[in-house]
């Protein structure tokens, strides 16, 4: 049987929409979340086989769900969680609480996932959010008096109205939580969100490129290590669940919405709660890729780490010659060989030198 070493689970609910939010999720409602805790479980009985070594539970809003709801869900995955070595769930501020934290810690997890994305009141009411930055500093104080200590947070560019001094100043604020790790994340308008459906706009691409290459300077000045694409961390920080993602490993999604990829195989479970709960096993994605996907896919994910491909494994996988097969992408200049990994040295242009190393 493969092994499979990463587990995502879904909470697809929240208590309030936010105005960019497009992933799977409903109001919550406690009868609802009831029917899919049951379904969940089956799920998780009929899917899961290992003892993961990370665990993310995300969503949604995970700690939207009340005590009682939050301590049955983790005790569902209580028996695959005795060997992990991350295990993160998201939060919001506003969402988090002494009685809940203890939850967390009794089922052991050792890595919250915050979402703040900007300390701006203004912003943070266009986008539906319930939280101001002195509550963020509030619970992020409530979590370390519990030890714990391993904290990413969400910053987000390129929002409505958001200009580079009310940038400049959440980064700063959130520069002074001593975070040991930040996610950044530029505005995408989808159709069926709120903003999309005010007509919204994101920035202007050059604005945009601009408020990324401030946030880059500024937070590696800071001490932050700039990991990935969009990931920051101090040393020792890194997102071992996400890393997975990027060296493409296995993984394997639970709930609605949930994606997996083992071997040669991706699918998505469905968005319908409907469907759902008749099925757990109903797709709204179902693939299998071919070894030039596979192989693209895996210098995509890879490329985009500051670690790269090990170009050895790739070939011994793939029982190809990755320097002969994609001479055409490896000859840009901003992408090298160091130590046996294939690396890009400049991850702003990665979507763009991508496009030589597609066969």
């Amino acid at each position: 049987m493969t092994r499979i070493n990463h587990l995502y689970i879904h909470v697809p609910f929240c208590k309030t929409i936010c105005s960019y939010c497009d992933f799977c999720h409903r109001v919550y409602n406690t009868n609802l979340v009831s029917k899919w805790l049951s379904q969940l479980d089956k799920e998780i009985i009929d899917k899961c086989h290992d003892e993961y070594s990370t665990i993310y539970i995300g969503g949604g809003t995970p700690t939207c769900l009340s005590c009682y709801e939050l301590d049955k869900l983790l005790s569902l995955i209580d028996d695959y969680s005795r060997k992990v070595k991350e295990y993160t769930i998201e939060v919001n501020p506003e969402t988090i609480d002494e009685d809940k934290v203890k939850i967390l810690c009794k089922h052991h997890i050792n890595r919250i996932s915050m979402g703040v994305q900007s300390t701006d009141n203004s912003l943070l009411k266009l986008m539906n959010r319930n939280h101001d930055f002195e509550m963020v500093k509030e619970k992020i104080a409530l979590l370390r008096n519990y030890g714990l200590n391993n904290i990413s947070i969400d910053l987000m560019y390129s929002l409505p109205n958001q200009s580079m001094d009310i940038l400049k100043k959440s980064l700063n604020d959130m520069i002074s939580l001593d975070v040991p790790h930040i996610s950044i994340y530029s505005l995408t308008i989808e159709e069926n969100t709120v903003f999309g459906k005010k007509g919204y706009k994101s920035l202007d691409d050059e604005i945009e490129a601009d408020m990324y290459e401030y946030i880059n300077s500024y937070l590696t000045s800071k001490g932050y290590i700039q990991y990935e694409v969009s990931n920051y961390c101090k040393k020792g920080y890194e997102s071992k669940h996400n890393l997975g993602y990027w060296n493409y490993d296995n993984f394997l999604g639970l709930s609605l919405a949930a994606s997996s990829k083992i071997d040669n195989y991706r699918y998505t479970n469905t968005f319908s709660f409907d469907e759902y709960f008749n099925d757990y096993n109903a797709k709204s994605e179902d693939i299998l890729l071919t070894v030039d996907d596979l192989k693209f896919e895996n210098i995509m994910m890879s490329l985009r780490t500051i670690y790269g491909l090990n170009i050895k494994e790739f070939n011994e996988k793939y029982n190809c010659d990755l320097l002969v097969e994609y001479k055409k992408g490896i000859d840009n200049p901003n992408i090298v060989i160091e130590n046996g990994y294939l690396k890009c040295t400049n991850l702003e242009l990665l979507n763009n030198i991508l496009l030589d190393f597609m066969n």
